[in-house]
């Protein structure tokens, strides 16, 4: 409970710049948590995907593996199924590389969206943080300049510590922000990085037995 009230103490002695600070953690905290679920979905799904699609792969059934994508909305079965669509149609590899190319480039950007603000938040929280004392601290020296030169040194000190509060507390907001940024951008990458490497097995799927087929 004294936990408790030492924060409330604390929030309540940092000034009006707590509020907006405290906003913007809210709506950063909001945005990680959407993101992380997004993110975690997104990589299940892909998974599942492509545990059922690449034996189909292997043993040649492009039929099976593209009606299995062409009925499943995850970004591993669009990818996949950009180039399915084109196997047999087109014999260059190039050609149906550009297509899963241009469906990844349709895709990364659902995968990165709102990410940035994250780390926008932080910027701003710590911005804030500053602002606030800096404000603080012109209030502290004007009113130091009216007052009684016996309690200058202590009503210096006590003003310039309620100052620090806001400070202090858009650090404690922008250190988790941007911590939880990279881990987010992180698993944005990995997700990215899964889909590269399906189009690449894919691809040399689709090299070998346009291989074949042109020798038989």
């Amino acid at each position: 409970m004294d936990f408790f009230f030492s924060i409330i103490g604390f929030f309540a002695s940092g000034g009006m710049f707590m509020f907006p600070i405290l906003v913007v953690f809210a709506v950063g905290f909001a945005i990680s948590v959407e993101r992380f679920v997004t993110l975690a979905t997104v990589t299940n799904k892909n998974q599942v995907v492509w545990d059922k699609v690449q034996p189909l792969l292997a043993n040649g059934d492009f039929d099976g593996a593209r009606e299995m994508t062409s009925d499943d909305e995850s970004t591993i079965s669009q990818v996949l199924n950009m180039g399915l669509s084109l196997q047999g149609a087109v014999r260059r590899r190039e050609d149906i590389e550009i297509a899963m190319e241009e469906s990844m480039m349709e895709i990364v950007p659902r995968l990165e969206k709102r990410t940035p603000y994250v780390a926008l938040a932080s910027s701003i929280a710590t911005l804030l943080g500053l602002l606030g004392t800096i404000m603080g601290l012109i209030q502290a020296f004007t009113a130091v300049a009216n007052a009684n030169p016996a309690e200058k040194a202590d009503l210096l000190s006590a003003s310039i510590s309620v100052a620090m509060n806001t400070t202090a507390f858009g650090l404690m907001v922008a250190i988790p922000l941007l911590i939880i940024h990279a881990i987010l951008t992180s698993k944005t990458g990995d997700i990215v990085d899964s889909l590269e490497m399906a189009t690449v097995k894919a691809l040399n799927v689709f090299s070998k037995r346009a291989k074949f087929a042109i020798e038989a």
